[in-house]
């Protein structure tokens, strides 16, 4: 067997997308987190060039998310499934929605996502070497991570728009 070209690859990504739809990674990630107001989590401070382990650990402390060799603290378990997603894709910033009520569905659905991902890129690379399939599906998931992250990661803090000042303005008059 060779090994695979670009154009393996391009096909192989079209095949990967069609199957899985709007329930690929970065579709879900504009449907699910953007389109909701979100806050920016910083995961890495430079891109990563090699994907780093990531482990979600209960403490005494609480819930932390370790990426590598480093530990984020997370305040519940749902936004380090979510965070967790995300690190292993080696996105460096992510949105992260600000209705904590709606991580833990979202994050379900990425988790999910993940799984069906991997294994439809198993499916499709079955006859392949290890070493293709393993090359194949790292250039997939940087593809993927690509996309996540040119639909950017949003604003440090969400935006409030507050409407209810009763008070008028210094050098405003009352009308």
């Amino acid at each position: 067997m060779t090994t695979m070209t670009e154009e393996e690859l391009a096909r192989l990504h079209a095949e990967v997308a069609q199957a899985l739809g709007d329930r690929a990674l970065p579709a879900l990630y504009e449907q699910l987190a953007l389109s909701q107001r979100t806050r920016r989590f910083e995961l890495f401070s430079a891109p990563c060039l090699r994907r780093p382990a990531v482990r979600i650990q209960h403490t005494l402390l609480g819930i932390e998310l370790k990426v590598g060799r480093r530990r984020l603290s997370c305040p519940d378990l749902a936004t380090a499934r979510y965070l967790a997603v995300f690190a292993r894709l080696g996105v460096a910033a992510v949105a992260v929605p600000y209705d904590i009520s709606q991580l833990p569905r979202i994050a379900d659905e990425l988790e999910t996502a993940w799984q069906q991902f991997l294994l439809t890129v198993e499916n499709r690379l079955r006859s392949r070497r290890p070493r293709e399939q393993s090359w194949a599906r790292n250039r997939l998931l940087d593809l993927a991570r690509r996309s996540i992250e040119a639909m950017g990661a949003g604003a440090a803090r969400p935006t409030f728009l507050q409407t209810t000042r009763q008070r008028p303005l210094l050098g405003q008059a009352r009308q």
